[in-house]
């Protein structure tokens, strides 16, 4: 499914009128608390875009606007791999990318930078995830410290195709009935640490025979942010999930339950990528997924996280 990109409906002039198309102009300067901000504040900003130069002046801002919107968008960029690093230490600590066995090379990138792309050259890829669909997740949900944030910037793009969609975790979470937020408020999920977004068994794994007794980081099924205090449900990635403390069939039929309510297309938002995007999400009320990138269409991301 291809869709406009909603972000495109707004032209701020500058950082000080970060825009939602859906609801009103969001002033990151305005004044008010530092947390706990406005909870009906819309997810998406867009905002204007960001050049080595101007990063350092307009950090401030930058981290003013993520007080509100947990989806940041910066159209028109021009950031080195080193700026990335830069600006994913406004949000955090910017995470190290794990050994990638190997298979891309990454000469001369900071070690916090992956390439995200589908081309292959000389029968070697540029980079990880491939072209295909990725289905709604949120980044490293299988490790005990998550990202906190997570960030794309568009080097190479195909002209419609590869849109990012994002789906408000937290908009999710009001949609359940109060039976099943009763339910869930003190249960965790175990996630699946053997395969990928793409759902690539990871280097040197065996396939998940028992998701009961599976490897993998148990993380609360709701959590708040802080920023706006909403709370937000926190499923990471459906395969191989696992409720602990729950027979496998009631796990079983709880989470399809619960996933069920991220199909509401109302709640999902596409990002249309044009060179020198770059997206940045709370990946802690936020998850994503990624259209199918066509054989021969090029598309070549760099992307940072922060925690």
């Amino acid at each position: 499914m291809v869709g406009p990109d909603p972000t495109d409906t707004a032209d701020p002039a500058d950082l000080d009128h970060p825009t939602d198309p859906t609801g009103p102009t969001s002033p990151v300067g305005s004044t008010g608390p530092t947390h706990l901000t406005d909870p009906a504040a819309p997810p998406f900003a867009t905002l204007s875009g960001l050049t080595s130069a101007g990063l350092a002046e307009l950090a401030p801002r930058i981290k003013e606007a993520w007080q509100r919107h947990p989806v940041l968008v910066f159209h028109g960029c021009a950031l080195t791999p080193e700026d990335l690093v830069t600006f994913g230490a406004l949000f955090g600590t910017p995470v190290p990318v794990p050994p990638q066995e190997g298979i891309v090379d990454t000469t001369g990138l900071p070690p916090e930078i992956m390439i995200v792309s589908n081309i292959v050259e000389n029968g070697r890829p540029l980079g990880h995830l491939g072209g295909g669909d990725l289905n709604w997740h949120t980044d490293m949900c299988y490790v005990p410290e998550p990202a906190l944030a997570s960030a794309l910037y568009a080097v190479e793009v195909p002209d419609g195709h590869g849109d990012t969609w994002f789906l408000d975790m937290a908009a999710v979470y009001e949609r359940l009935p109060e039976r099943l937020r009763t339910r869930i408020a003190t249960l965790t999920c175990k996630h699946d640490d053997s395969r990928t977004a793409a759902g690539d068994l990871r280097h040197g794994r065996e396939p998940v025979v028992d998701i009961t007794t599976s490897s993998g980081a148990v993380h609360p099924l709701v959590r708040v942010r802080p920023e706006s205090g909403r709370p937000a449900l926190y499923l990471g990635r459906r395969l191989n999930a696992h409720i602990p403390g729950l027979p496998l069939a009631e796990s079983e039929a709880l989470l399809d339950e619960l996933w069920a309510y991220c199909d509401d297309p109302a709640l999902a938002r596409p990002h249309r990528w044009r060179a020198g995007d770059l997206v940045v999400w709370d990946n802690r009320v936020m998850m994503h997924r990624r259209d199918a990138i066509p054989d021969g269409a090029r598309r070549l991301m760099r992307r940072i996280q922060a925690r």
